[in-house]
């Protein structure tokens, strides 16, 4: 059977003014991936990022490391969701001074974006953002060939959605399953004849030990 690895991307650069750039840490963190990666002596036929800059940096990071000449597509399906709109249009908005307040805000935000559903005010509703990562999934196991693997580097929305798709419950899959994301987690999924299989979630023994201080989840 092939294998998807989704990999959540390195910590980005929470409270300044460009979210989207990768941390010095985060930085780190895709080191790390792409060492992890080179460990499991894993050969990927197909590579995927999403266009957000902290997906782009953390796939071009690993895969130095990696030593992978495989091409990255680039698809904006496996962006995350927008969480400035939703927290503005379900939230009031929310400072990102305080990282666990900041949290409490966007949960509630996110469970009323995906209570809205296609009625929602936000430039794109649950039920799209939903239907992109099913289709970005699809994509990519039609890509594959027999025994082929690939990985993707996302971002934990996108991930925690697509587990709760495969477990068959995508909105608690993205309530719950994405507040516990690591940044840097890396999920594997298998496709055979019988469909796509979650084997693991946010797997990050690649943080523990000498290289605890580097685990985060924002």
């Amino acid at each position: 059977m092939g294998a998807i690895y989704l990999v959540r991307h390195g910590q980005a650069s929470f409270g300044a003014e460009d979210y989207d750039a990768l941390s010095p840490r985060g930085f780190e963190q895709s080191t790390v991936v792409g060492a992890e990666l080179l460990r499991r002596t894993v050969s990927f036929g197909q590579v995927r990022s999403g266009t957000l800059a902290r997906q782009r940096d953390t796939a071009a990071t690993a895969l130095k490391v990696l030593g992978s000449d495989v091409p990255v597509v680039e698809d904006p399906r496996w962006n995350e969701y927008d969480h400035v709109d939703i927290a503005r249009h379900h939230a009031g908005g929310a400072p990102q001074e305080d990282s666990r307040a900041y949290q409490g805000v966007l949960d509630a935000a996110l469970t009323a974006w995906t209570t809205a559903g296609a009625d929602g005010p936000c430039a794109e509703t649950w039920p799209a953002f939903l239907e992109r990562c099913r289709g970005a999934l699809a994509d990519l196991v039609a890509a594959l060939g027999k025994g082929e693997h690939a990985v993707v580097f996302t971002s934990g929305g996108v991930i925690a959605t697509i587990c709760g798709l495969l477990l068959g419950t995508p909105e608690v899959g993205l309530l719950k399953l994405n507040r516990v994301t690591v940044n840097g987690g890396i999920t594997k999924l298998v496709s055979g004849r019988g469909g796509v299989t979650m084997l693991s979630f946010n797997e990050h023994p690649h943080f523990e030990a000498d290289a605890a201080s580097l685990l985060t989840y924002r």
